[in-house]
């Protein structure tokens, strides 16, 4: 099995391993972005809301907060990124479509995005955001948008223009409120627990994935590229033991 390109993201810092040290990243990482920024200018399943019709991929599909899909699917997979790793993108761009519209569609797969902030302040300033439209159940149009619309490394690309651009797309969110929400400490405990799991997942590089029954133990899965075909088996043999 080859394995994805070794340049492939890594953390250069160690996940938190306890809440009270993600505390303190998180706050500094949340200084810096804003510096930068005003330089610049498993979940447990539960009852969802329905995205209304839009031209987003994930139009029409069930999503509460960071969860994509129904509570109810079999299956579910929890994906671990930075919006600024280009690898996410790539995969998010190529990979993740395929996924909605062959497994979580149907009903059988269900996908949970545990977003890290490790690559600089562009990651957090992403980040957040993300997190405070998954507050309004609208999580994963943000992440699509921002990856469809991915810039060089901290460069400043995650702009309120981009943003507003993105939530423009999306029906009953509103750019504005979401650019103060996520700066608010309402999304801290959704950032420490995408932490929290990442490092109890034991989680290296980005993407990484974990794969296994709604509801029950899930599994770090190795996947051999990052188009389809890298993770479609590990898919379709988990579908096969249900």
């Amino acid at each position: 099995m080859r394995r994805l390109p070794y340049s492939r993201h890594r953390f250069t810092v160690v996940i938190a391993a306890a809440v009270a040290i993600a505390t303190i990243l998180i706050a500094a990482s949340q200084v810096s972005a804003r510096g930068a920024e005003q330089q610049a200018t498993a979940a447990t399943p539960s009852e969802p809301r329905v995205s209304p019709p839009g031209t987003s991929f994930a139009a029409g599909i069930s999503q509460h907060g960071a969860a994509l899909g129904s509570p109810s699917a079999p299956l579910t997979l929890v994906e671990y990124a930075d919006l600024q790793c280009p690898y996410c993108g790539q995969w998010s761009r190529e990979t993740l479509p395929v996924l909605v519209d062959r497994y979580v569609r149907p009903g059988k797969l269900r996908i949970v995005f545990n977003g890290m902030a490790f690559v600089g302040p562009d990651s957090d300033r992403a980040l957040r955001t993300a997190v405070a439209a998954g507050r309004h159940d609208h999580l994963w149009e943000v992440v699509h948008g921002l990856y469809e619309n991915q810039g060089a490394e901290n460069s400043g690309w995650v702009t309120d223009e981009l943003i507003g651009e993105i939530v423009a797309r999306v029906p009953g969110l509103d750019a504005r409120a979401l650019l103060d929400e996520r700066w608010t400490d309402s999304v801290d405990p959704e950032i420490r627990r995408a932490s929290a799991a990442a490092s109890a997942a034991g989680v290296k590089s980005t993407p990484s994935f974990q794969l296994g029954p709604t509801g029950g133990r899930l599994e770090l899965i190795s996947v051999t590229s990052l188009a389809p075909d890298g993770i479609v088996p590990a898919i379709e043999r988990a579908l096969g033991t249900r």
